[in-house]
């Protein structure tokens, strides 16, 4: 993920959040704040994604210099460190208000919705990213063959 990515998925978890302090604190059940439930898990798989990127980056990024992997690892901290702080307050609200049951449901419900992120989405973006990197060797190695026999050609000609 680029750090884009990383910065729209923290805003998003971070606004989803906020939704969901102020519908916890005006008094509406977890039922009527579950689409922003759902938005903040979204996000921080999307966060926990990006993690693993930092941790194993695709090919190009590690052409690109250590200084882009270091960055985007310093990004997906910060807004790792933020997830956490939301994540422990949002059990905290949720735990005062519905009780404990409360917080072992978000959490099963976030276990399914990672599940299916991982699933669906995940695994579409590295089939993607092997196939641009698999046509972009291909494309370098034809490149490379090109100019050996453009060489060898030149070589023989004279």
């Amino acid at each position: 993920m680029d750090p884009i990515t990383i910065g729209a998925a923290i805003s998003g978890a971070t606004a989803a959040f906020n939704t969901i302090k102020q519908m916890v604190s005006a008094g509406r059940d977890l039922e009527s704040c579950i689409g922003d439930v759902s938005r903040w898990m979204k996000a921080a798989s999307d966060i926990d994604q990006a993690e693993k990127q930092a941790k194993n980056p695709p090919l190009f990024k590690r052409l690109q210099g250590a200084d882009t992997v270091q960055q985007q690892a310093l990004q997906v901290y910060a807004a790792k460190k933020r997830l956490e702080a939301q994540r422990a307050e949002l059990k905290q609200y949720l735990q005062m208000t519905y009780g404990p049951q409360a917080w072992a449901d978000l959490i099963q419900l976030e276990g399914r919705i990672r599940k299916e992120r991982q699933e669906m989405i995940y695994k579409q973006q590295e089939a993607r990213q092997k196939i641009i990197e698999a046509i972009a060797i291909l494309a370098l190695g034809i490149v490379s063959f090109g100019i050996f026999f453009w060489v060898i050609w030149l070589a023989s000609k004279n």
